[in-house]
């Protein structure tokens, strides 16, 4: 890694099928030859994926990597993420996603932990500083915050209860993350906040998860992509340019490191990298 080439870490989901398993080995192998500081492994719905969660977290481990479980309040009793707490200490890991999650269609309450400050204060009375605890921030605010002021004061109590540092969900907007951590920094936070980078690689994917989870697609580039129509080819390349873009104009602006959200590919993470100077 040259001296102007910050960190970076990547995020996986657990696949449904062996294909998917062994699909993602291969992206992960890949992935690995940019020395990534770690990689991350959601956690589904309601708990939905715990346990596939857990076997890639232990397999990523097993291959010499640093690898950072999330952890969601969703569907969690006390008893079940103590348990998970001390299964990865117990394996090695040190670094964990502490996250409140969504809510699925049909689930009632949340479970024994309502917000994500009470996980990362349940990690820390359990597990002490062993984990270095990660937690979610939203620069373009999330999408259930009754307000931007209300937003910053839930992610001032996340790091009051211990998290160390925080991935932000993903934007093509760079001033609304330095205005952000503008903003964290007059709160009297000064724990490092990484911005999550999303690849391009299909609109109308983007276009669904950007709805669902508040995060912004400006006008020109959603006009730009659906003039493309089913030209995907065309659309990857002009997310390549704007993603690269968006990260060099980061990475000039002083950012600690960079998390890229895979979806467990590896082409348009590795396009971008190499566009900012990265090389295997």
């Amino acid at each position: 890694m040259g001296k102007t080439q910050i960190p970076i870490s990547f995020e996986f989901f657990p696949p449904q099928t062996p294909e998917g398993v062994s699909k993602l080995a291969a992206a992960r192998q890949r992935l690995a030859e940019y020395q990534p500081e770690f990689f991350s492994v959601t956690f589904g719905a309601g708990g939905s994926t715990q346990e596939r969660t857990q076997d890639i977290v232990l397999q990523i481990h097993k291959e010499g990597y640093a690898a950072a479980p999330h952890l969601s309040c969703v569907g969690s009793t006390r008893e079940s993420i103590r348990a998970l707490l001390h299964a990865y200490k117990n394996a090695g890991i040190k670094r964990i996603v502490a996250l409140r999650g969504d809510l699925p269609s049909g689930m009632a309450s949340i479970g024994e932990f309502q917000y994500a400050n009470e996980l990362v204060a349940f990690i820390r009375a359990e597990t002490g500083d062993h984990f270095h605890i990660e937690v979610a921030a939203y620069p373009e605010f999330h999408p259930q915050a009754n307000s931007a002021q209300e937003d910053m004061r839930n992610f001032k109590r996340k790091i009051e209860a211990g998290a160390d540092s925080a991935i932000t969900q993903y934007f093509y907007n760079a001033d609304a993350y330095f205005r952000f951590v503008e903003q964290t920094r007059k709160l009297g936070v000064t724990v490092p906040v990484v911005p999550g980078i999303m690849p391009i690689v299909r609109y109308s994917q983007l276009a669904r998860f950007s709805d669902a989870c508040g995060a912004e697609i400006p006008r020109w580039m959603r006009k730009t992509m659906e003039g493309y129509g089913d030209d995907v080819e065309s659309v990857q390349a002009f997310g390549q340019d704007v993603v690269a873009a968006l990260c060099e104009k980061l990475i000039a602006g002083g950012v600690p490191s960079l998390h890229f959200y895979t979806l467990n590919q590896a082409n348009a993470s590795i396009e971008i990298l190499r566009r900012l100077g990265y090389q295997a």
